[in-house]
């Protein structure tokens, strides 16, 4: 570990909780001010973004615009999309392609030297700048992270863990962090009066995902527990092509693949998704993963065919994707790749202002922890990376400009100092849960039961880790209980169609979702209330 932690109780740097996209980006556009950055895994590990086969959406091309870029992001987002938000991400996406370059980020160039751009569902045009096909987040990863290395301004902690958010009066006071690798060492408390959370998603809450373990929604459950504003935590995208070789997470077959003309098909060799929408295969992801669903569903399978479109060249344009095939005894040239629905990317999280505040002063938040408004209820493909490197961007420009007060002294802890190891039974228990009941399809009566079930572990859980696991778990399944609409990446079987009323973003708190448990409670019998509580 390069710096000792306990030299670091009390601080005037700015403090950054996580080690992907948008926490070094920040950190390096905030040299020369201190930084202290605070990843749970080795940098360049456990981050979603290394993860990340797209690319970065830009509209870079000739014949391209900005306004086209934000005008597909809001035909995406099912009505959600804040419009300013969206216009003010794609204008933006080119300058900070820019910054990445200048970082040393290798995006692939045509044969006149000019970014190469790809396509992808739903957008209009081909503005997708990739890295080697599908290699985008590993690239920028380790470019951003031996930048960071070198940045004599930033102190880098690895392998600790933000377990609280400690706050007074509503302003951040500091943070409960405990060692990543021993969950019953005693927790440190650093003092500081700016925090930026950028702690990515929750796909981990989920049995089937193509997130790596540390995307447990930690960030978004500790901003919650200190009375942060939530936003959209019901729209959860689910990839429709994880690829099921039995690993988790799964494997993610990239949607590239099928901007280049791969086909899905059943285990008969059909093709489902033409008769489900006029795009097909390019159709929007919330389409595509119910009708890869309903395929498995139904017993006849899921497969993302790629024989025709790419065959020999399949290991040389997607190497990342011919090498998880092939681990697995697969050769996708000649045999066609078996997928399904795996959650991939939240769209919800921390509420955030055009500066990445959030409703809590002296908290920033960026990434896929945040949520700003830019994808609605369903995120344009690529769009995620643009907005982590843009929000990481104006947050820093925004601390910049700000006199960050001292702490006034060491905040005490305001979560025991005691902990256990988090329970293998109950978080796959959890995470089943989610996936079966908080997953592709939803209904009121599974919605009601994972609802009471997370609010019961987040009262009673003794592993803080499982705890924040639950918190997020409630306010996801709360909110997806009480939109009553399906509507983008949330489908309720019961409520199969929009409600024009409820086109209007959820703005919730823990509180607020607390509320919603004790409310079904109350409604069951109480010879049942009695059985669950035993």
């Amino acid at each position: 570990m390069p710096n000792n932690i306990h030299d670091l109780t009390r601080t005037t740097d700015v403090v950054i909780v996580g080690g992907g996209l948008a926490g070094l980006f920040c950190a390096l556009k905030l040299s020369p001010r201190p930084v202290t950055l605070i990843s749970a895994a080795p940098l360049g590990q456990g981050a979603s973004t290394a993860w990340a086969q797209g690319g970065i959406a830009a509209a870079v091309a000739e014949g391209d615009s900005p306004e086209a870029h934000a005008a597909d992001t809001i035909a995406v987002g099912a009505g959600l999309v804040d419009e300013a938000v969206a216009l003010g991400l794609a204008r933006e996406a080119g300058p900070r392609l820019h910054d990445l370059l200048a970082y040393g980020v290798p995006f692939d160039r045509d044969l006149d030297g000019r970014l190469a751009v790809g396509r992808e569902a739903a957008h209009s045009a081909r503005r997708i700048v990739h890295v080697r096909g599908d290699m985008a987040g590993a690239a920028i990863i380790a470019a951003l992270s031996e930048a960071v290395r070198r940045t004599p301004s930033i102190r880098l902690i690895e392998g600790f863990v933000a377990e609280a958010l400690l706050t007074e009066d509503g302003a951040v006071t500091g943070l409960q962090l405990r060692d990543a690798s021993n969950p019953i060492a005693r927790p440190v408390t650093i003092a500081s009066r700016a925090v930026v959370l950028a702690t990515g998603g929750i796909g981990h809450l989920y049995a089937v995902t193509t997130n790596p373990v540390e995307a447990s929604g930690s960030g978004l459950a500790i901003a919650a527990r200190a009375g942060a504003v939530i936003a959209d935590p019901e729209f959860v995208q689910f990839h429709p092509t994880a690829i099921m070789v039995g690993r988790d997470p799964a494997p993610l077959a990239t949607e590239a693949l099928r901007g280049e003309g791969a086909t899905l098909i059943n285990s008969h060799g059909e093709r489902f998704m033409q008769a489900r929408h006029p795009l097909a295969e390019l159709a929007p992801r919330d389409i595509v993963a119910r009708g890869v669903f309903a395929e498995v569903a139904a017993g006849r399978g899921a497969f993302l065919d790629a024989r025709a479109a790419l065959g020999a060249r399949f290991a040389e344009k997607f190497p990342t994707v011919h090498a998880s095939c092939m681990a697995a005894g697969l050769d996708p040239a000649t045999q066609p790749i078996p997928i399904a629905p795996a959650a991939h990317y939240h769209m919800g999280g921390i509420a955030v202002d055009a500066r990445g505040r959030t409703s809590i002063d002296g908290l920033w938040a960026g990434g896929e922890v945040s949520s700003t408004g830019a994808h609605g209820a369903n995120r344009l493909a690529s769009n995620s990376l643009l907005e982590a490197v843009v929000y990481a961007g104006r947050i820093a420009e925004d601390i910049a400009g700000l006199a960050i007060p001292s702490p006034a002294r060491l905040p005490e802890a305001q979560v025991s100092p005691r902990n256990a190891a988090i329970e293998p039974v109950a978080e796959a228990r959890l995470r089943a849960m989610m996936s079966a009941h908080v997953g592709v399809i939803r209904d009121a009566d599974s919605l009601g039961e994972a609802v009471r079930s997370f609010a019961a572990l987040e009262r009673n859980a003794g592993s803080t880790a499982l705890r924040n696991m639950a918190t997020t778990a409630l306010l996801v399944a709360a909110s997806a209980f009480a939109r009553q609409e399906s509507r983008g990446a949330h489908f309720r079987s019961d409520h199969p169609t929009e409600t024009p009323a409820l086109a209007q973003r959820t703005m919730t708190t823990l509180a607020d979702a607390r509320d919603v448990a004790a409310d079904l409670t109350e409604r069951l019998p109480r010879r049942t209330a009695q059985a669950m509580i035993a």
